[in-house]
């Protein structure tokens, strides 16, 4: 059984930046990946960043490609995503997932 619990969300004015965690507990955090997803309201799921078990390799979409930044650190059991340059279009809640499992969320709203 696997936990993941987000922090870090916030309200931020469009330019500024936000630090999110996720927090993973109940198994071996550094033998499995982590994606970073979002839904905004009225609006799908999507994915965002990923992250592979070492750190080795990361992955983004288009839309916050040079602007995010994934990372984690496997002795605290923690994956962060670095967000900078924000945008009103990112405004969403923020999900951490590894296959089944997901956390509550994170809430982001940047305005202009």
């Amino acid at each position: 059984q696997l936990q993941l619990v987000e922090s870090g969300g916030g309200e931020v004015q469009a330019g500024g930046s936000l630090q999110l965690s996720c927090a993973a507990s109940g198994l071996a955090f550094d033998g499995y990946p982590i994606g970073w997803f979002r839904q905004a309201p009225g609006k799908g799921r999507e994915g965002v960043s990923y992250i592979e078990p070492d750190g080795s390799s990361t992955d983004y979409t288009d839309s916050v490609k040079g602007r995010f930044i994934v990372s984690r650190d496997n002795a605290k059991n923690t994956v962060y995503l670095q967000m900078n340059s924000l945008k009103p279009e990112d405004t969403a809640n923020y999900y951490c997932n590894y296959l089944q499992w997901w956390g509550q969320g994170t809430q982001v709203t940047v305005s202009s």
